[in-house]
């Protein structure tokens, strides 16, 4: 049985009355593949990516390091979460080395995954840095967007989108990573 206030359109028909509506502003974009996203939806492998940003390690290492932050795996489950973490590209391996006939592999990643939560007093807290910066960044996407923007329609409008936003994500993390020496 569907509960609620019924209302008349006037021909005999009834609609479901409107108990919320609200705008919502779009105030994130995120730039991910869905390969990425299904690589680091088990939060294991989100920490794994998380633990190779700081250094390239074996699988053995990544395991021990695992186990000091909580998470209990064997080996062979850890070599799985590598293989899918490597298909989608989010680590590499960073080099082989070879000792008494055995082959060891040492991952690595190119990708910092920042696992926080925005606090609920972000916006006012933040909302005048935001808006400078805001103001800032517009300059330098005027420059940008003519030359991510070659085809006409929704779709080419919105990867023009992506495109600007991984560059503009590359560059921060450009200047967050390697801050020049003042």
């Amino acid at each position: 049985m569907i509960q609620g206030s019924f209302r008349s359109d006037g021909e005999g028909k009834f609609s479901m009355s409107t108990l919320l509506e609200k705008q919502i502003r779009i105030n994130r974009i995120v730039t991910t593949s869905i390969k990425h996203a299904r690589a680091i939806e088990d939060p294991v492998r989100a920490k794994i990516v998380e633990i190779l940003y700081h250094q390239a390690l074996s699988a053995d290492q990544i395991l021990n390091a695992l186990k000091k932050t909580g998470y209990k795996k064997a080996l062979t489950t850890v070599r799985h979460h590598l293989e899918i973490l490597k298909e989608s590209r989010l680590i590499e391996i960073a080099r082989i080395e070879e000792s008494r006939g055995a082959i060891t592999k040492y991952y690595s990643t190119s990708t910092k995954l920042l696992d926080f939560q925005t606090p609920e007093d972000f916006d006012s807290k933040y909302s005048k840095i935001i808006d400078k910066t805001s103001t800032k960044i517009e300059k330098v996407l005027k420059g940008l967007t003519p030359k991510t923007s070659n085809s006409k329609g929704k779709k080419s409008q919105e990867y023009s989108q992506y495109l600007v936003m991984e560059i503009m994500n590359r560059a921060m993390t450009n200047v967050l990573e390697n801050p020049s020496k003042k």
